[in-house]
């Protein structure tokens, strides 16, 4: 197996490690899990440097390297909802288009078309994963505040929710335009499912 492969699977791996240990309502398992989602992302970006690098372009890697992406911000994006940091709906936009085109991509695999991800969709993922980020280290700051029961506290905490939901509805505006950009190019395959 290629090194881009294998970075590929150990997103995947990292994933419900990461969710595991964001869960856990202690700082120092949130700097954990913080650290794991960085390392994770970090390892997309290695993965396409090394494919596009020395050409090492599969089959497997178009199709996992994308549902590897879905998997790790999934976990995520379920975390946040079982804390209470951001609204359902938004949520069940995003993964359910990751999904559903994840699904479009097995029945397009089936009759032998590889979908590449569009540029569009690289925005969409290097999107979801920045806003991610951004929010776990957001909650692990704060985790660490309360945990040491610093001033600093009300300096760092405001309305939260307003924002990060925010943040989550402009992310499933784009994943659903991506979603809908995939769905027309190939309508051909999901017309012929649809008979």
């Amino acid at each position: 197996m290629n090194t881009p492969n294998k970075l590929t699977l150990l997103r995947i791996i990292i994933a419900p490690v990461f969710m595991y240990f964001f869960l856990i309502d202690s700082y120092y398992m949130r700097l954990v899990a913080l650290g794991l989602f960085i390392v994770a992302a970090l390892t997309d970006l290695a993965d396409g440097y090394y494919a596009r690098k020395y050409g090492i372009i599969t089959g497997f890697g178009k199709f996992m390297d994308p549902l590897a992406d879905k998997i790790l911000v999934s976990s995520a994006l379920i975390s946040f909802i079982a804390l209470r940091y951001v609204s359902p709906l938004p949520v069940i936009l995003i993964v359910g288009r990751e999904f559903a085109i994840t699904g479009l991509r097995l029945l397009a695999a089936y009759r032998g078309v590889i979908i590449s991800p569009t540029w569009f969709a690289k925005v969409k993922t290097f999107l979801q994963l920045t806003i991610v980020g951004i929010i776990l280290a957001y909650i692990t700051l704060i985790t660490g505040l309360q945990h040491y029961q610093s001033p600093l506290l009300s300096t760092f905490a405001f309305d939260y929710e307003f924002w990060f939901n925010l943040a989550m509805w402009l992310t499933a505006v784009v994943t659903l335009w991506t979603g809908i950009d995939y769905s027309i190019k190939y309508f051909y395959m999901i017309r012929t499912v649809l008979k």
